[in-house]
């Protein structure tokens, strides 16, 4: 595949095409982290204010994530990635007009609804490249896109500085910060007019059901529903720090309120996937060997995308101001030295889906990154003012390397559980990335940067253990062509198709 990874023809063009959609969406999603301190000040935001609405940035992409992956499975992700695109003019713009905490606070809830295109370009490099070659093909489409957020680290601080003038000297944010969504939406119809969802003669899979993701068994159901509730825990916890005495955003009366309705949210979710499985549940239903996939497996990689994907979010969007206020760095200079951190995607997430395509084991491939990834945040825990900022650098660049390649290698084994079912499981792999990046960024926000990087290497040498002994090495993971190889024994031996 490298040999031809610049051919702009055939599946290559399509995977160019759609990591650049994905990188758009980041540049989006993350022009607040350069502006943060300059965007503080301008509005006079409290510190912890500023951590907030952070968080908040994260906060819809999580249902958000989950909704894009049915939508996606259904109409196809031409139609999907388009949409957003053009969508994600409607949170930029309201950033760049924010007068005060609050339109910030929504401007950025509506902007996670952007960060969830990752999924879609998810199942249309599944649909084009075979199983041989899916952590490559996906690293790339994952690694390029989301040099998106590098994109925004680097030069939106710059195109702010250079158009200053406009705004009467200074930081000219809101233009660069409006400038990254009309782009999106006019990529947007680009977008649409020039890729189709499968080659041609391959028919677009869709799942038989919607509206819930279809289990194979009355184990992976429970898991399942337990899955759900951490994803709505997550939301209920940002409801909680919004209640703060010191963000003011919502009431106490106000709080419970959003309980109150994520619990109904929590029933409906439940509801429908009840209403997805009940021949299952019932036992009028059971699935051929061939058919089967364990929940496990995927509550398993949502896991490790916490501890790679989370972590990531979480230091992209406080770095810039740990840079600035632990070495006493003007915010440009500061925002251009964490940026080095997503640069990094270029080469980390592509090298560990190509090191899971390789090595010829996903499973060894996962739990060895995993253990890298907490090596590196234990790490960073002892950086300080006295510490060289190069060596500072090398440190949070070790970090960056494993928690990048741990996504690219977690996304080479997401497309191969059940094909047809590729964007709600991705969603629901990639909304637990957002759920590691609000419960970091809590974290972050109730304490200090030493304790953020101690809980997230903590945590990844705990996903390194559990891959270690309870992830599987799935169904035809370096078959050649688009149909999977099938183990030369029987079906019922496949470690990802016995019944869990």
């Amino acid at each position: 595949m490298l040999k031809n990874l610049f051919s702009i023809r055939d599946r290559y063009r399509i995977l160019h095409q759609t990591w650049f959609a994905f990188f758009l969406t980041f540049v989006c999603w993350f022009n607040f982290a350069p502006f943060a301190t300059t965007i503080g000040k301008q509005l006079q935001l409290a510190p912890e204010q500023i951590k907030t609405v952070a968080i908040c940035n994260l906060a819809l992409t999580i249902p958000a994530r989950l909704i894009i992956g049915m939508l996606l499975d259904k109409f196809g992700p031409r139609i999907t990635y388009s949409m957003l695109l053009m969508f994600a003019a409607v949170p930029c713009l309201a950033t760049a007009l924010a007068q005060d905490f609050n339109q910030l606070v929504i401007s950025r809830l509506l902007m996670g609804i952007v960060g969830s295109g990752f999924v879609v370009g998810i199942r249309m490099v599944a649909e084009w490249f075979p199983p041989k070659e899916m952590g490559i093909a996906q690293g790339i489409y994952g690694g390029w896109g989301n040099f998106g957020a590098f994109g925004a680290e680097f030069a939106l601080p710059m195109i702010a500085v250079a158009t200053g003038f406009l705004a009467g000297g200074g930081s000219n944010w809101r233009l660069a910060i409006a400038l990254t969504g009309i782009v999106a939406a006019i990529y947007g119809v680009i977008y649409y007019n020039s890729v189709q969802d499968t080659p041609s003669g391959k028919t677009y899979k869709r799942p038989k059901k919607n509206g819930a993701l279809e289990v194979t068994s009355v184990k992976s159901f429970w898991a399942m529903i337990l899955s759900n509730f951490g994803l709505i825990f997550a939301l209920g916890l940002l409801a909680w720090r919004l209640a703060q005495k010191n963000i003011h955003f919502l009431t106490v009366s106000q709080m419970y309120l959003v309980w109150f309705l994520l619990v109904g949210l929590f029933a409906y979710q439940s509801y429908k996937a009840y209403q997805v499985n009940q021949e299952l549940l019932t036992g009028q239903k059971t699935y051929p060997a061939s058919q089967r996939y364990q929940f496990s497996q995927v509550a398993l990689l949502e896991f490790t995308y916490v501890t790679n994907f989370g972590s990531e979010l979480a230091v992209v969007s406080m770095l810039p101001a740990f840079f600035e206020k632990t070495f006493a760095l003007e915010h440009v200079i500061a925002g251009m030295i964490a940026a080095t951190y997503p640069f990094l995607n270029l080469f980390s997430r592509p090298s560990g889906g190509l090191i899971s395509d390789k090595f010829n084991s996903r499973k060894w491939t996962m739990t060895i990154i995993s253990a890298g990834i907490g090596v590196g945040y234990l790490s960073a825990h002892f950086i300080n003012s006295n510490w060289p900022i190069p060596l500072a650098i090398a440190v949070t660049m070790f970090a960056a390397y494993f928690a990048q390649a741990g996504c690219g290698a977690t996304y080479g084994i997401v497309p191969l559980i059940k094909k047809e079912a590729t964007g709600q499981i991705a969603g629901n792999v990639g909304a637990y990335g957002n759920f590691g990046g609000v419960v970091y960024l809590t974290i972050f926000s109730l304490t200090d940067a030493p304790t953020l990087f101690t809980t997230m290497g903590i945590a990844a040498l705990i996903c390194a253990s559990m891959c270690a002994f309870f992830l599987k090495e799935p169904q035809g993971s370096f078959a050649g062509g688009d149909e999977v190889e099938l183990p030369e024994n029987s079906l019922a031996q496949s470690n990802l198709i016995v019944e869990d």
